[in-house]
């Protein structure tokens, strides 16, 4: 396979010949045209990533095939060569959107450096645009409910505002999604989305990780760190797992939310930045405050436009389109054939009480994709987890009456049973999932009375 596409454009048989011969010797496959007439429709239809274009030719020049080339949107970088060259020529060149400009007599090491250079910044060009794509699919809000319709509405009302928005709902429900949504429908959307899960960074480290530090300004601080909030300066800062903030760090927080401003941890200076801060928590922020655990000033400073994602038992007309979607989404990132979902697999995906709600459902179709064989999904394919899925959600062992705490620890526990089962009862790899710290899982396996039903496993 070659190292890339060449096409020489020069009216001079030697020059392309010379040219031809050492670009082959270093492993490119090469095209010549000895004019630009002759080169325009090979370079606009061929997939040539690199064109060497003579300046002085026949008939239409170089600087006109350049900038034809332009007009027409042909992606391969442009080496200009001129045995007449001089400044001029040169700005010009650079202005039409060339790479760069080699003067004759050409030296053939210099030859090689700049078509090497240039497939690399084709190639990075390239590697973007896949990455962009595979963004823009990954941000996409899939579904048709009514519950989503009313979802996306809110989301296409707040993006364009200042306004902070607190993202309310269950794990694995899209908060994240939601808040990328807002900012790529703002005026934003050109500047940095920041992410921070207050979940799963130590409390000591957590100031550090928003405000950033000097060297020196404790253990293990060897060097300076830029924060988080400098990070998004200019774009969209967003908070996941809010709730899990420590008081002292909510109030710093609070502070830059009032003024806009900050000192990194260990320093004196404040530093200035015009952040738009998104928050989004999995708890009730009103029973925190009542806790003690959530200040109420800050609260009422995140929660301008509260936006709740729905589980999505609660949205379950969207399960075929979401399987679908994922189905084609990893069958195309891992390039395997595409697959479908056989009439007996659906009904029993719809009758699942998906308590991990999309997150769950998008692992379950990777799994598929990965792991099935065939192009249609049968019932007997779902893995042990979805294969024992109930006939109902009252089947799932839930309570349907008494008080509403009862309800939620009965269902948190079969929750965490269930990730501990996939995990041989590691705590490590569970935390891990669940997304929190492994010592908050013990506090609460603790709390719910599980810590024995964990005792079996090992944290590796």
């Amino acid at each position: 396979m070659p190292k890339g596409r060449i096409l020489i454009v020069d009216d001079e048989s030697g020059i392309r010949s010379t040219l031809r011969q050492i670009l082959q010797d270093e492993g490119y496959a090469v095209e010549e045209a000895e004019s630009g007439e002759e080169a325009l429709p090979l370079a606009i239809h061929g997939d040539h990533e690199v064109i060497l274009l003579d300046v002085w030719l026949p008939g239409m020049d170089g600087l006109q095939v350049l900038a034809k080339l332009k007009e027409s949107a042909v992606p391969a970088e442009v080496l200009v060569i001129s045995g007449h060259g001089t400044i001029e020529t040169a700005v010009k060149a650079t202005r039409l959107g060339a790479f760069d400009f080699i003067e004759k007599p050409l030296s053939l090491d210099r030859v090689i450096l700049t078509v090497s250079n240039a497939l690399k910044k084709r190639r990075l060009e390239e590697k973007n645009l896949i990455l962009q794509e595979r963004m823009r699919e990954e941000i996409t809000l899939v579904g048709e409910s009514e519950a989503i319709h009313k979802l996306k509405d809110q989301i296409r009302r707040a993006a364009p505002t200042a306004g902070r928005v607190l993202v309310y709902g269950e794990n694995g429900t899209g908060k994240e999604l939601v808040a990328r949504l807002i900012h790529a429908y703002s005026d934003r959307n050109d500047e940095p989305f920041v992410e921070v899960n207050c979940a799963a960074i130590p409390t000591e480290l957590i100031e550090s990780e928003l405000f950033g530090h000097r060297k020196g300004s404790f253990t293990g601080a060897i060097e300076h760190k830029k924060g988080k909030f400098l990070q998004a300066d200019g774009g969209t800062l967003f908070l996941d797992e809010v709730g899990d903030m420590s008081l002292t760090t909510q109030a710093k927080v609070l502070r830059v939310l009032q003024e806009q401003t900050f000192e990194p941890v260990g320093g004196t200076e404040t530093l200035r930045v015009d952040v738009r801060v998104l928050a989004a928590t999995n708890k009730n922020l009103a029973d925190e405050i009542i806790a003690g655990r959530f200040r109420q000033d800050l609260y009422y400073r995140l929660n301008v436009l509260p936006i709740t994602v729905p589980p999505l038992r609660a949205r379950a007309s969207d399960i075929p389109l979401l399987c679908g979607y994922y189905l084609t989404f990893f069958a195309r990132q891992y390039g395997r054939p595409p697959k479908v979902l056989g009439r007996e697999a659906t009904e029993a995906l719809l009758r699942y009480p998906w308590p991990g709600n999309v997150r769950e459902l998008r692992n379950l179709m990777e799994w598929m994709v990965i792991m099935v064989p065939g192009s249609e999904v049968g019932v007997g394919d779902l893995p042990i987890v979805a294969g024992q899925m109930p006939a109902s959600s009252q089947e799932s062992g839930l309570p349907w009456t008494g008080p509403l705490k009862e309800a939620r620890e009965t269902y948190e526990r079969e929750f965490i049973k269930r990730a501990l089962a996939r995990h041989g009862g590691n705590v490590s790899r569970t935390a891990e999932e669940l997304q929190i710290e492994r010592r908050h899982l013990y506090r609460r396996l603790a709390s719910l009375g599980m810590q024995k039903e964990s005792d079996h496993g090992h944290d590796q």
